[in-house]
């Protein structure tokens, strides 16, 4: 399996609608941040909380988002950051941002 996605890569979760088991929370959804970790294939958890064996595998990456990017009254750190796990069929590509890292 070829992972879409690279450390370094900027990525946005999808915002869909998906009835049933899911491991991507709301409020990442339609957010954008940096791949950290290709952490590799995975059966498909949504798939097999229902029982099912969780084939193909999915693509799983460590995603950090800027804690502002989430919530803008976040009264930490600028640099404060979030690192969630996140399966490839629920990310999109983003251009590369100039100018200013994440």
């Amino acid at each position: 399996m070829q992972a879409r996605f690279a450390t370094g890569d900027r990525v946005q979760v999808l915002d869909r609608v998906h009835s049933g088991h899911m491991r991507t929370p709301g409020y990442v959804r339609g957010r954008v941040g940096r791949v950290v970790r290709v952490v590799g294939p995975m059966l498909n958890p949504e798939q097999l909380a229902y029982g099912h064996c969780g084939v193909p595998g999915k693509m799983l990456y460590r995603v950090r988002f800027r804690q502002h990017d989430l919530w803008p009254e976040y009264a930490g750190g600028i640099h404060d950051s979030l690192d969630i796990e996140l399966y490839e069929h629920w990310l999109a590509a983003q251009a590369p941002r100039t100018g200013r890292t994440e």
